[in-house]
């Protein structure tokens, strides 16, 4: 498997900076939105992105993260189930305008999965999706990102990771590619 590094440390940094800034941009002082991380892995986008909103606003953001586990089209279909995450939503979304977060968009099928869960919190006035890598040449179902980190044009056979210093001990996405010579 062939590897190379699409996002370093810094340029990763400056893109969740940047995704921060247009979020604030559109949404002010977040009086009536919300950010709602997908588990595992939007919840870490999320964390990053929340911070760095409250430091520029000095504000609080209100949030929350989304198990959608149960919710996954391809949930039986798994030889081994999967271990449900948390879900921590303590507030009603009614007429809120909620921010889906995730790393990586691919498929669409997560983030369908996302919008089926979080409608048992309410219905929101708006729901925006925000992605960290947006895997643009995939999709099963008609889903689009808001606010996009990085798009990125991959093979069916590729497969992009999003790594995490508090995790896998560094920022940075990753592409990986198989070998041509099997």
């Amino acid at each position: 498997m062939e590897t190379q590094v699409i996002l370093n440390a810094q340029h990763f940094d400056l893109t969740l900076q940047r995704l921060a800034r247009q979020l604030i941009e559109n949404h002010n002082d977040f009086s009536n939105t919300v950010l709602i991380g997908l588990q595992p892995r939007g919840v870490r986008v999320l964390d990053r992105v929340k911070s760095l909103i409250e430091h520029i606003l000095n504000t609080e953001v209100q949030c929350g993260t989304l198990d959608i586990t149960f919710y996954r089209d391809d949930f039986r279909r798994r030889e081994k189930p999967p271990i449900p995450s948390v879900t921590n939503i303590d507030f009603s979304l009614e007429n809120k305008n909620v921010v889906l977060i995730d790393d990586v968009l691919y498929t669409g099928r997560t983030i369908r999965s996302g919008l089926d869960a979080m409608l048992a919190f309410g219905r929101p006035q708006q729901v925006e999706l925000l992605t960290f890598i947006d895997r643009r040449f995939k999709r099963h179902l008609p889903i689009q990102a808001d606010y996009i980190g990085k798009a990125v044009d991959t093979l069916v056979s590729e497969r992009v990771t999003v790594e995490w210093k508090e995790s896998e001990g560094n920022d940075q996405v990753i592409l990986y590619t198989p070998n041509d010579n099997g």
